[in-house]
């Protein structure tokens, strides 16, 4: 009888944390800032985005807040972010799932960003324990394919 623990896992357990979207809106809760590139800063303004830079307390013995944040400017440090705990003010729940209001022109930070990032998806199914990578369970037994980790 196969363990379902030690099994290995299905394509489409594998497809959905490396490549497909959940909607479960933990990126978008999760990250309370995401960089922006320079041709996307004006358009998260514009949109209702909130936009600002990250300058160290410290720095400020030396310089005004005016010369640091001009200073990230320059520098391209930049980030949209999300003041509350409520996550990215383009996140939208709609019918138990979360979608982007903006999504076909969302930051490109958030077009690279994969699901295992922001929750314990990789872990749970990677590495219950670690010996899976080597295609053992925990005894050191070779893992079993079942009908459902093939496709």
């Amino acid at each position: 009888m196969d363990n379902p623990v030690n099994a290995i896992p299905s394509t489409h357990e594998l497809n959905t944390i490396f490549y497909e979207c959940r909607q479960c809106g933990s990126c978008c809760k999760t990250y309370r800032k995401i960089l922006l590139m320079p041709d996307e800063v004006d358009f998260i303004k514009k949109m209702g985005g909130h936009v600002g830079v990250m300058v160290r307390l410290d720095d400020l013995r030396n310089s005004t807040i005016d010369a640091l944040a001009e200073e990230q400017r320059q520098r391209q440090n930049v980030y949209m972010i999300h003041p509350d705990n409520k996550g990215c003010v383009f996140l939208k729940k709609v019918n138990d799932k979360y979608q982007c209001s903006i999504y076909h022109y969302r930051p490109r930070t958030c077009q690279r960003f994969k699901c295992n990032l922001a929750d314990n998806s990789l872990m749970n199914i990677l590495f219950k324990d670690p010996m899976c990578l080597l295609g053992q369970d925990f005894l050191g037994r070779k893992l079993v394919k079942t009908k459902e980790s093939v496709g």
